[in-house]
C-alpha cells in the first residue's frame, strides 16, 4: 500500500487530504515546469509496469542518440540503484530517486533530484523514469512536457482498458519487446492499437524492440520534434 496516496483507498486517505496532497504537488510541478521552460529542456515522464522495458528503452535511446547527446535521467525506484547504474553504463547522466514505500514519483522528489544533477540545465532531454506502476504515477504531474508509457507485448492486449487513466494521460505509447511476438501468437498489435484508440484522446503508438533496434529510429524522430533549439522560444502546451 502506498503511504503517500493510499492507492485510491478512501479508508486510508480521506478525499480532502488527498486533494491537499495533489494541490501541493501541482504547485511544485508548476515550479518544475518553469525551470524546464527557462532552460529549454524537454522533460519526458516515462511510465509503465515493472519489467515493461523502461530502462532498456533508455539504453537503446542512448545508443541511438550517440555519445554527444545531452540527455539526463532521474531514475525512480522503491529500492536499489540497479536501473540508475544501467543507465550510467549506457553513457547517460543519471540520478537515483529512491521512494521507499511510495509507488510513484511526485513533483517535489523530481525537484530535489534536479538539485543533485547540477548540469541538468545543459540537457536537451531529461527523462524521468517513474516507478513501475500503471496506477499512481498517472495521477501526479511532475512538470513534464509529455507522458510516455512503455507497454510490453507480454502484458497482454487489454492493459489500456484495465488501466485507462494511465493511457488517457499518455502522449505516446511505446509497445516494447516486439521481438517476442513470434513466441506470443495470441498477442495482436492491431488489438492493442484498437484498445488504445478507445482510451487515448490522441492515440499514438510506436512498436519497438530495444534488443533488435526495430522502431528506435521512429522513437528518436518523435523525440526530436520535442527538442527546440536553445536560440528559439521554448513554449510547452498544458498537459
Amino acid at each position: 500500500m502506498c503511504q503517500a496516496c493510499g492507492c485510491g483507498d478512501s479508508n486510508v486517505v480521506p478525499v480532502a487530504l488527498n486533494e491537499r496532497i495533489l494541490a501541493a504537488n501541482d504547485r511544485a510541478a508548476r515550479h518544475n515546469r518553469e525551470h524546464f521552460r527557462d532552460a529549454h529542456v524537454s522533460a519526458i515522464n516515462l511510465m509503465g509496469s515493472p519489467g515493461a522495458g523502461k530502462t532498456a528503452v533508455l539504453e537503446a535511446t542512448a545508443r541511438a542518440l550517440g555519445p554527444h547527446a545531452k540527455v539526463g535521467v532521474l531514475a525512480g525506484d522503491l529500492a536499489t540503484d540497479n536501473d540508475a547504474r544501467r543507465i550510467r553504463a549506457a553513457g547517460l547522466v543519471a540520478e537515483l530517486i529512491t521512494t521507499g514505500t511510495a509507488c510513484h514519483l511526485d513533483a517535489e522528489m523530481v525537484h530535489k533530484g534536479l538539485h543533485r544533477l547540477p548540469e541538468w540545465r545543459t540537457f536537451d532531454y531529461l527523462f524521468v523514469e517513474n516507478v513501475g506502476n500503471l496506477v499512481c504515477p498517472a495521477v501526479y504531474d511532475l512538470g513534464q512536457d509529455v507522458n510516455v508509457v512503455a507497454l510490453s507485448v507480454t502484458e497482454g492486449e487489454d492493459k489500456p482498458l484495465k488501466y485507462p487513466t494511465m493511457f488517457q494521460k499518455a502522449d505516446l505509447v511505446l509497445l516494447t519487446k516486439i521481438d517476442l511476438l513470434p513466441m506470443l501468437p495470441e498477442i495482436r498489435i492491431a488489438a492493442i492499437r484498437d484498445n488504445l484508440s478507445i482510451v487515448m484522446p490522441v492515440p499514438r503508438m510506436i512498436p519497438l524492440s530495444a534488443r533488435t533496434g526495430e522502431g528506435i529510429e521512429q522513437w528518436i524522430h518523435w523525440l526530436s520534434a520535442l527538442c527546440i533549439p536553445r536560440t528559439s522560444m521554448h513554449v510547452v502546451g498544458a498537459l
